[in-house]
């Protein structure tokens, strides 16, 4: 008889957590080996309890869903995106997630896909896979400058503009411009969505 799936269920809500419990029971094939509340203890219950498969929310206190799958990443354990946001689909799966699915799905759906992702197959939720090929459609804004990541830095400290400018010894209007390179790059369009966006992408550390 084969085993089942060991499944280590990662989201900062009880509630969830709780419903993935009873979705994850006996007969389905998949058994949970642990829950994580955050992705500091995601990424340390992978490495000591070795699941086969984690399930990640990406929006969780302290250390993200997506940070958190880098860390997990080639040290065993497949990664499964169950979240609420068909917004950060590219960014989970060139971290190193293998699927993503969004929260509404069916019970039946989610154990379908977490057998998938362990026999090594992707899976996306057509949902978002219209999202996906949004995402990879677009072209390349390019990287961002050691300039511009400097002043991207600073913003995400609380610098202001005169205070940035001070720090790296130019002017305010070039920290200006700067930003707004920036913010096209990163496809934002305010200081705060910037900062948001360099940390998902992990441009910036907490």
């Amino acid at each position: 008889m084969t085993p089942p799936v060991r499944v280590l269920v990662a989201d900062d809500h009880p509630i969830v957590r709780d419903g993935l419990r009873a979705a994850l029971g006996p007969g389905s094939g998949v058994e949970l080996a642990g829950e994580a509340a955050d992705g500091e203890q995601a990424v340390r219950l992978a490495a000591e309890l070795r699941p086969d498969v984690v399930l990640m929310d990406l929006r969780m206190p302290g250390l993200d869903g997506v940070a958190a799958i880098r860390r997990i990443a080639g040290t065993g354990p497949r990664v499964l995106v169950l979240t609420t946001y068909d917004t950060d689909v590219l960014p989970a799966l060139e971290a190193g997630a293998h699927g993503y699915l969004l929260k509404d799905a069916p019970a039946g759906e989610l154990v379908r896909a977490v057998l998938a992702v362990h026999r090594g197959e992707t899976v996306i939720a057509p949902a978002v896979a219209g999202r996906l090929a949004e995402q990879v459609r677009k072209p390349s804004r390019g990287a961002l400058s050691r300039r511009e990541l400097e002043v991207l830095r600073l913003v995400a400290g609380g610098a202001t503009n005169k205070e940035a400018a001070a720090a790296l010894f130019i002017s305010e209007a070039s920290v200006k411009t700067h930003l707004l390179h920036v913010y096209a790059k990163l496809d934002v369009r305010d200081r705060a969505a910037a900062v948001s966006e360099g940390y998902r992408r992990g441009l910036l550390t907490a």
